[in-house]
């Protein structure tokens, strides 16, 4: 005989202790995805018309290229995060649905890394 209260076995199980760290992360990728739009729209002001070299040396400043790394790698983790919660509410296969988020995961880390390594190449000068 178990002398536990019924919502002791409940705390933490099932929706009330799952996803809200998800919600979060989301939202605040979002909002710093706001913030760094600003970055963008003046990035893409500044340069309008100009030539290959200009634009990349301009990228290759320390700060524009933190900020463009930042940008895409906030939003890569932002696109992971909203295709997983698409994923998991819409494939009921469970095969195809952990194929499918091991897949989104994949992709978003192989593209962080060609990003991060292009926009090295780009500042250190190569």
């Amino acid at each position: 005989m178990k002398f536990r209260n019924p919502m002791a076995n409940a705390l933490n199980h099932g929706s009330a202790g799952d996803g809200v760290a998800h919600w979060w992360a989301q939202r605040l990728s979002a909002i710093l995805l706001l913030l760094l739009m600003g970055w963008v729209v003046y990035a893409l002001t500044v340069l309008a018309g100009a030539d290959y070299q200009s634009a990349r040396d301009w990228l290759g400043q320390p700060v524009h290229a933190g900020l463009a790394a930042l940008f895409v790698l906030t939003a890569l983790y932002h696109s992971v995060l909203g295709l997983q919660v698409v994923i998991e509410d819409y494939v009921h296969h469970r095969a195809a649905e952990v194929f499918l988020l091991v897949t989104i995961k994949l992709v978003a880390v192989v593209a962080a890394v060609l990003v991060v390594f292009a926009l090295f190449n780009i500042a250190s000068g190569v």
